[in-house]
């Protein structure tokens, strides 16, 4: 397995670590002009999880995998937290935001996985 494949598998854990819901992968690889090769998209109930999703990614993706991300955007609100690893961006929102911008629909045309919740 790749070392960008190996990230996203631990950033997936780090979100199921914490009850991340409804976690999807886009795989956006085959497609031309994108700036990264993945996006990890989850969802927590509320600003107090969303932020703990993130603390929880952060811990695994650095403890795991040796990475850190390059920049982290939102967590003062902890309403929509943007995580971007180089190759794979990350985004944790409260359901209403995430209804609203709806990312996967977005990049319809790349191949999204769905990540079966644990609880």
């Amino acid at each position: 397995m790749d070392q960008t494949k190996e990230l996203l598998q631990t950033i997936v854990e780090g979100l199921q670590e914490k009850k991340g819901k409804d976690i999807v992968t886009i795989d956006l690889t085959r497609l031309h002009g994108t700036i990264c090769e993945y996006m990890v998209i989850c969802e927590g109930n509320t600003p107090t999880q969303v932020s703990a999703l993130s603390d929880s990614v952060w811990d695994f993706a650095n403890k795991n995998a040796g990475e850190k991300p390059l920049s982290t955007a939102g967590a003062q609100r902890a309403e929509w937290i943007g995580m971007d690893y180089g190759t794979i961006l990350v985004h944790i929102f409260l359901p209403k935001l995430r209804e609203f911008y709806n990312l996967e629909n977005l990049w319809s045309d790349a191949k999204v996985t769905a990540i079966q919740n644990l609880d």
